[in-house]
Parts: C-alpha cells; structure tokens; sequence
C-alpha cells in the first residue's frame, strides 16, 4: 500500500509538471508572435489546443485530487526536520506499517468560486467542533464517529479542568480502528485560512486533564521577563479535549498509533510544521520541547515595514477583519523599534493580534514595552538590545532625547542642589532659633536663679543680723533647734562615697541637745529610720534625771520625749540612688517643709546645718529662720586647706611647712623642691587637695627615696643652720631636687586611701583640676592630733564646745575616733591658739560651729612641744555630736579652758536627810564615732544589745561610766558609734577596747572575719596605753626630783 501512494505522488507531480510546461510553451509562442514583426502568424489555433489541453489535465488533476483526498495520510517522520533519529515509544499492541504521504499546500490552479466557497465551510464547520453537523462532516469526509461531547455526563466532566483558549481545527482520520491526522490541502490550499480569525474573536471552554493524568515537556523559554509557554500534554485514555500550547489549541485524541515506520520528506517547511506540528505522539518520558512557530511572521527592519512585503501582506489579508485594532499595537511597535534603532525585529503575527486586541479592551495608554516586545519572536536580542544604556539615543530623535535628557539630569541637579542648601539653610534656621530660644530661656532661668539666691541671700543677711542682735536672749531662753546634718560636698564626692545617707546620719546624737530644758529639737533624718531605733533613742533620752525621784523622773522623761521630733523628707524615696545632700532633699519635700513650719510656728528658732550648701539658704528661706552658720561661698573659700592656712596664717597661730593653692605640675615641683630645701629635717610630705575631708584626698611621699638628699644633708651640715637659710647656697641643691622630683614622686608618691585613689596618677589629676596644699608631716617618732570644737557665737564670743585626742585605723590620716578630754597639749596653750583661730574667723564673718584640727610633737633639736594647726572644717564635727550624747549621759561639762570632763556623782543618804549637792568628779571617755564591721549586718539590734549585756557592757548611771552605743541605721547594721566612760584615761582606753574584741569574737568565725577596722582602732589605743604609761612613770620620776 506504501508503494502505491509513492506511485499516485509520483503521478500528481508529473500532472502539474506538464501544466506547467504548457505555460510555459505559451509564454514561448507570445515572444515568437512579437518576434515577427508583423508577418503572419496563425497563434490563434495553437493558443486554442493548449488551452483545451489544460483544461483537460485540470480536470484530471482535480479528479486526482479528489481520489486521493480518500486515502489515509500518515504523518511524516521528523527526522527530515530536526535531522536526528527518533526513538521509538515502547507500545505494547503490535501495529503495522501505515502509508506515508506528504501534505499538498499549492493552491489548485482552476477551482471554481462555488467549488472555493463550498470547501472553505465545510473547513469552518471542521473548525468549528461545537457546530451540530461537525460530527456528520467528519463521518461523511474521513469516516471518523465522534463522541457526543455535548451529551457526557456531568460526573466524567468534573474530572477535568475547564480552560477557556482559541478552538482549531480538528486534522484527523481515523481508518480501520487506526487513528491518524492528516491535513487537507485542498481545503488549505485553495481558501485563505480564517482559523487564526475566528480563534482570535471567538472562545471555546475546553476541559484541563488533571495533572497526575497528563505527561507535559516544555516549549522553551521565550526570556526571564516573559511568560512561558504552556506545555504540550498527551493522554492515554478516552474522552480527553484539546490542550493549549501557547497561543494554539491541539485536539489530543486517545490514540495508539505507533510511530510511522517509514519517513517522508516535505514538500514545504512552512506546511510540514502546520501539518505535523505536535501530531507525532512520544513516549512520556521522551517527550520533546514543541516549536512555537509563527503562521504569520513578518519582519520589521530598521523600525520601517514594508507594505509591499509578502509576509506582511499575507498577514494583513488574514487580519483584515480586525486591522484597526492591530493597527494601533502595530504602530507603537515601529515607534519603539525606530526609538531604540533595532536592526531586525521578527514579529509573531498571531501574538500581536492578540495583544492588540487586549490593548483595545484595557491598555488605553501606552503599552509597557515588555509587553510590547512579547510578540516578537526574537524578543530576547531585541529585548537586550533595549536595554542596553545608551541606545535610546541611537534612534529617531535620540539627540532631541539625549538633550532632553542632559537638560533634565541639569535641572534635577540645581533643583536637587538648591532643595539640599534650603534645608540645610532651614535646618539651621532652625538650630539656631532653638539655640537661641534655649539662649534666652536658660538665660531668664538663669537670671531668675541668680535673683532668687541674691533674695535668700540678703533675708539671710537680714535674719543673721537679727541672730546676733538677739542671741543672748535667745540662749536664755525657750528655743528650737533645727538640726540638718547636711553634707554639702561636691557632686564627684557624693557620688564617690559609699552610704553616703549613713554618713550623714552618724551625727544623730544631736538629739542629745535636749539636756538643756530650754531645747526642742528638730531632727531632719537623711532616710527612713525603723521602730527599733526609734523605741532606742526615745529610752536613752527620758533616762536624764530619771533618778533623782519616782514622780520627778517620770515627769522629766515624758517632757524630753515631747521636746523631740524626727523627720524624714518625702524626696528621699524620689532620688534613692543619686546621693543629694540633705538639705536639696528638704528644699524638695514640701511636705516636710510645712510640718516644720507648723512646729516652729511662734517659737525662737534657728538651723544648725552641716557642711554649708547653698541649699541651706533656699531651706531657710523656706522656713523663714536664720542659719548659725556662715555664707556658703565665705565658707567654701576658707573651709579648703588652704583657705585653713590663710586663717591660721592671720591668726598668727604656727602651722606645718608647706604651700597652697597649687594648681599645676610646674608649681608643684618648683614649690616642692624649695620646701624640701628650707626645711631639710622634714622626711615625709602631705599633698592634700582642698576640698579633702576624713584623709580621703590626702597622698604622701617619704624624702629617704629622693636619692640626691643625702648629699643634701652633707651639704647642710657643712654649712650649718644659721647659713643654709641663705638662697645661694641653697641653690645647687634645689636645682638637683627639680630634676629628680618628678621621678620620686611617680615612683614613690602614695594615697593615704587606695580604695578612692588607686595610683598617683589618678590622684594628681584630681589635685591639680581641685588644687590643694603641700605640707610636712611632724618630724618625729611620736606625734598626737587633735580636734577641738568651737561655737562662734553670733554675739562675738568664742566659746570651746569639745576637744579631743584623735584615734586612727589602718590610715594614719583618718579619724575614726577620740579620748575626751585631751590630755596631749596643756590648756592655757590650747585654749590661747583657740580663741585666736576663733576671733580671726569672727572678723571673717564666719559664725557658728567650727572644728580645729592641731597636730602636737617633741622637737628633737630644742626638745620643746611644738603644736601646728592643721586643718579647719567650718561644720558640726562627729566629735561634737558625740560629745553631746556623752554629756548627756554624764549629766556633766566639758571644761575647755581646764580639759577635764567633771561628771556629779550621787551618794547615798538616809530619806530624812536632805540631800546635798552631789559631788563633782572627772572622768575619761572614748569615742568612736565611725566604728564598722561587716559581720553586724547579721545581727539585729535588739540581738546586739542582749548580747553585749550578757557579756557585761552596758553603762551604769550611778558610777557614771559605762558604755554607750550610737546606731545608725536598721538595714545595714554596718556601723555604729560607741563611748566608753571610766575614771581615768586608760581605764576608759582598756574598756573601749575589750569591748571590741568582745564584739569582734562574738560577731566572726575563723573563716568569716569580715571587714572592719576593729583591729587597727584596738592596735592604735595599744599604742596609746603604752605612751599613757609611759608618761606615767616620767612623771613619777620627776616628783622626786622636784
């Protein structure tokens, strides 16, 4: 059967051969007939005979035709296409060799009009599957029963997807239970082909196999911006529908036609593609990628279409029917080719009909050029070539572009420039109208502090004016004594020490004052205290004259707790953390402020402070009363040391070798060198800053490590005292100095305190940004300091409140306690450097409480005392506020000019007797006002008192002597304060430091000492004792000498 179609192809060809020699032998007899030049001819006859001729091989030819369009066509291999072999699908029925034949496209020269109309409906109505005679059609033509796609059920339907896509038409043949697709080419051939019309205006709903049914490859990818086309899908089982592959729709029938066992080669490439495209069924596993191929390409060159061009005509002809929409997509293709001057751009004709449809319905603007540049089929060179920088300006007007371009890029540039420089103008603008505005504000806050401390300055003039005028009247007199044990240190201070509230809460035994009958007293207490000290203190302070009879003691006790207040202000629980001095947290605590206004409300009233801070002014201007202190800023200017030296220098009283007001390293050197110099028996120096206080800002550098001084002392002793004095001589060694102090002092120099200056680095920076003095320490093995308490009355009078022999620990320059009274130095001498300190400072306008600090050695050379003053606080000292509460315990008087401490003492007497004036006794006490130990945290403080009254400590108000406790605080429980009171100076020594070592081994383990300063306190009144019997038994030997 294959022979015999190759036969019938052979036989078609070799018809339209001889039609075509025939032609031409006509076109031949036409060039002879003009060739004569007008000899005759007979033509006519010959032109006759030809034409019967092809009139007859037409008829043949169509007869031909006709035969052969009932005969079964397979499909040609595709190998002659892609040149490669194809390998065969796996199936398992045996099936035998079809024919193969290759389609005809050439149009059938001869058909009549009725004959071209008849076959393009009938091709319409192939077309067209839904059109009710499409199934007799196919039975009539190609003996192909189709099923009922209208009559399914709707059960098999929901199966598959619906898809809605163009409808094509249906190219199969189905012979002898073998099925085949074939094309018509005399249907083909002879009308022009509306299928691509009638799919791009009308619509079919077509059913979508499911995916697991349904084996697909891909087309290829047109680019990464563009859409991929949808995968060609073949199926194996009955009742499926057509799949869309890109822009065209394949029926897909359920087939299984093996693969043509013999190839055939094409006649026409453009109608093997149409005839065979998609129609070779593959194996699901080797399933090639489809060719998207164009039906109606045509070529744009140089952004320019030929009119004339075939593909273009034939791709208007087909389109004609919808050119105005086409038109539109068409020129804005060309415009975007000629912009962006693309060579060639081969254009997808059914693509762009499409788009240009979809343009029409909803792209009124103008069309993004990617979805332009998707109807070419070479769109990725075009593309890339697009957008490639620069071409724009390649094409039509693209110098007009690139200088608009330029233009636009200058103009965004000034616009952007000139936008930029007026915000940066406006941002300045506007810093500088906030500056300003934060100027002024700060300067009007500024003023109206500055106006308001002139105000509370000038009332505190005025009210201390009153104060002096008044004083001994008020002394005599029923008082209130406000009591604020403020701190009024720098903020660096106050920030630097821990428990800084505790510390200002040390001075509590200011309650004390009350022993006096005409004193109520107003404590302002720097934190919240607990019931257990308060229940403490209200006990200890109705024990004063609690013995002197049932009634009357009853009676005194119950007036002394009325005539004491303790108060807290609300501002200590607002700043907890940033250490503020006590009276910043009064001047914020309104509260407070009116309590105390409605306590002192009629009364003669006056505030004791602290360390002076100009908030005591604001407090007192609060308040309404004055202030038994001295103006914050007089004090600051001499309550520095070297604001100390100033004084002690005005009041003629001795003070050690040194300098002040050092502020620079320069100055340091120089000064030190020269003091070294003049004073060459001096083997330690004290830097001090000024604002220094407890030793806290105090370092020292030993003269045995300054290795040119023993060349020094060579020196001196060779030119002896009375000429060393002299500036040449002393000048080689103070240049040897200079060069060799800045050394010493980096390698040898110390801070007293470690814990707040670990290195003299640190140190000397501090010193020389604060200033600060120089001093030399006593020459000597044995030297005693001392503090005596002053009150500079308002009315002109100096009056000594204490004084005492100081107790150190660890630090030689810390106190942390004294022996009342002091015994180092002889009264008159005492009391004489007293009174000139005390008068100097009155001229000064300085008034209220101040603390002298003397130091008291044995000069070597003349074996005279010597006595220095070495410091001056302007504030209510420790010592003071625990003398307070001595005296009161003691019912006695400290005599200043004396030293002695004379307590009354009551003997007992029969009831009918009268009793007598009691006698008058001295006794000795020990204070320690800074006593801390780590491990007392542990204890609470009705536990502590138990404990020391199991162990015998207490004190005894008849003897008058005993211990004392002062405590401070109920959360830490850290430190206390103790006095020990007995009939002689190292009784009182002895007691106070049993006491400790009770305390100590009652509160510590082996392995849990803790931290405290019990035992360099109980190691230096060791050292103490030991003088005090020294002393003793030089004075025994001197009496018979005497």
């Amino acid at each position: 059967m294959s022979y015999t179609v190759k036969n019938e192809d052979k036989l078609g060809a070799i018809l339209f051969q001889v039609q075509d020699d025939l032609k031409q032998l006509r076109c031949n007899l036409e060039e002879i007939a003009i060739s004569e030049k007008g000899k005759t001819l007979d033509v006519q006859a010959l032109d006759t005979a030809i034409r019967k001729t092809e009139s007859s091989i037409r008829k043949h030819a169509e007869d031909y035709l006709k035969t052969v369009t009932k005969q079964v066509l397979v499909l040609p291999s595709i190998e002659d296409l892609q040149k490669k072999t194809v390998q065969l699908p796996k199936w398992k029925p045996a099936l035998e060799s079809i024919p193969d034949m290759h389609p005809q496209r050439e149009d059938i020269p001869g058909a009549s009009p009725r004959e071209k109309h008849k076959s393009a409906l009938t091709m319409r109505l192939l077309y067209n599957p839904g059109h009710p005679n499409n199934r007799a059609i196919m039975h009539q033509k190609f003996g192909i029963s189709l099923p009922n796609v209208h009559k399914r059920s709707r059960t098999a339907a929901k199966h598959h997807g619906i898809i809605t896509g163009p409808v094509v038409s249906l190219q199969a043949i189905e012979q002898k239970g073998r099925h085949s697709l074939t094309m018509l080419e005399e249907e083909m051939g002879t009308v022009p082909d509306t299928s691509l019309l009638h799919m791009s205006l009308q619509h079919k709903a077509a059913s979508l196999h499911p995916r697991e049914n349904s084996y697909s490859s891909k087309t290829g990818l047109i680019g990464s911006k563009f859409r991929c086309l949808k995968q060609l899908k073949w199926e194996t089982e009955p009742g499926s529908t057509c799949k869309r592959i890109g822009r065209e729709c394949t029926p897909l029938w359920t087939t299984k036609t093996p693969p043509p066992s013999t190839t055939s080669k094409s006649m026409d490439h453009r109608g093997l593609m149409q005839g065979t495209n998609g129609l070779i069924p593959k194996s699901p596993q080797n399933l090639p990628v489809p060719v998207n191929v164009s039906k109606y390409p045509f070529t744009i060159i140089k952004g320019q279409i030929n009119p004339m061009a075939t593909d273009f005509c034939h791709f208007k002809q087909s389109f004609r029917l919808c050119w105005s929409s086409v038109v539109d997509a068409l020129e804005a293709l060309e415009k975007l080719l000629r912009d962006f001057a693309v060579p060639l751009a081969k254009v997808s004709g059914e693509q762009l009909v499409e788009f240009g449809h979809g343009w029409e319905n909803g792209w009124r603007k103008a069309p993004p050029v990617i979805s332009l540049l998707s109807v070419l089929e070479n769109r990725e060179e075009v593309l890339g070539l697009v957008l490639c920088p620069g071409q724009r300006y390649k094409g039509v007007g693209g110098i007009e572009a690139a200088a608009i371009h330029i233009q636009s890029c200058w103009r965004r540039y000034l616009a952007r420039t000139a936008y930029l420089r007026h915000c940066q103008r406006k941002w300045a603008a506007g810093t500088i109208a906030i500056s300003w505005l934060m100027h002024t504000q700060m300067r009007r806050v500024r003023k109206a502090l500055q106006a308001r401390r002139f105000r509370q300055l000038e009332n505190y003039r005025s009210r201390a004016q009153h104060l002096a005028a008044n004083w001994k009247h008020i002394q005599s007199t029923k008082r209130t004594i406000i009591h604020i044990p403020s701190l009024g240190y720098s903020q660096s201070q106050r920030l630097s020490l821990r428990g800084f509230d505790i510390l200002q809460n040390i001075q509590i035994s200011r309650l004390c004052d009350i022993r006096d009958k005409n004193v109520e007293v107003i404590y302002v207490c720097p934190r919240h205290l607990e019931e257990d000290i308060l229940h403490y203190y209200t006990s200890l302070l109705k024990c004063d004259g609690a013995t002197d009879g049932a009634d009357t003691g009853a009676t005194q006790a119950s007036s002394s707790v009325r005539r004491f207040v303790i108060l807290t202000p609300e501002a200590v629980d607002y700043f907890p953390t940033h250490n503020m001095c006590l009276s910043t947290l009064l001047k914020y605590s309104p509260r407070t402020l009116k309590r105390i206004r409605n306590l002192i409300q009629g009364k003669q009233t006056y505030i004791v402070g602290g360390v002076a801070h100009v908030d005591d002014l604001a407090v007192a201007d609060e308040l309404g009363v004055p202030v038994l202190a001295p103006e914050p800023a007089i004090a600051q200017l001499y309550g520095t040391k070297s604001g100390g030296r100033r004084i002690f220098a005005g009041a003629e009283v001795d003070v050690s070798p040194g300098q002040g007001d050092i502020y620079s390293l320069n100055q340091l050197h120089e000064t030190l060198a020269e003091l070294i110099a003049q004073n060459i028996g001096v083997q330690r120096w004290l830097f001090k800053m000024d604002s220094e206080h407890r030793g806290h800002g105090t370092a020292y550098c030993d003269i045995c490590h300054l290795s040119c001084h023993n060349w020094a002392l060579k020196e001196y002793h060779r030119y002896g005292p009375e000429l060393w004095n002299t500036k040449w001589i002393q000048e080689s060694v103070l240049l040897r100095y200079l060069d060799e102090i800045p050394e010493w002092l980096a390698r040898h120099a110390r801070p007293a305190k470690a814990s707040f200056y670990p290195s003299w680095a640190c140190f000397l920076k501090t010193f020389l940004r604060q200033g600060g003095v120089v001093e030399a320490y006593p020459p000597s093995d044995s030297v005693t300091c001392l503090t005596v308490d002053l009150l500079l009355e308002p009315g002109g009078e100096v009056t000594m409140l204490s004084c005492g022999d100081q107790l150190h620990g660890s630090c030689q320059l810390e106190t942390i306690g004294s022996t009342v009274p002091q015994t180092s130095v002889h009264p008159e001498t005492l009391h004489s450097i007293c009174m000139r300190v005390g008068q100097f400072c009155l001229q000064r306008l300085i008034v209220g409480y101040v603390s002298v600090d003397l130091t008291t050695f044995l000069n070597h050379n003349t074996m005279e005392q010597k006595v220095w003053a070495i410091d001056l606080d302007f504030t209510y000292s420790d010592q003071l506020a625990m003398t307070q509460m001595l005296l009161m315990m003691t019912r006695g008087t400290l005599n200043g000019r004396t030293s002695c401490l004379e307590v009354p003492v009551r003997e007992k007497c029969c009831e009918h007797q009268i009793a007598a004036k009691p006698p008058v006794v001295n006794r000795y006490a020990v204070i320690g006002s800074h006593l801390s130990h780590s491990n007392l945290s542990m204890l609470y403080h009705n536990v502590f008192f138990k404990m020391c009254k199991a162990h015998g400590i207490g004190f005894n108000r008849k003897m008058q002597q005993g211990t004392v406790f002062a405590v401070y605080d109920s959360s830490e429980r850290c430190r206390i304060g103790m006095i020990a009171v007995s009939e002689d100076l190292q009784g009182a020594l002895v007691t106070f430091a049993r006491n400790l070592s009770v305390i100590h081994q009652e509160i510590s383990a082996c392995k849990t000492q803790g931290e405290t300063n019990f035992k360099e306190l109980i190691k230096d009144i060791e050292d103490v004792l030991q003088m005090t019997v020294q002393n003793k038994m030089r004075a025994v030997e001197d009496k018979p000498a005497a």
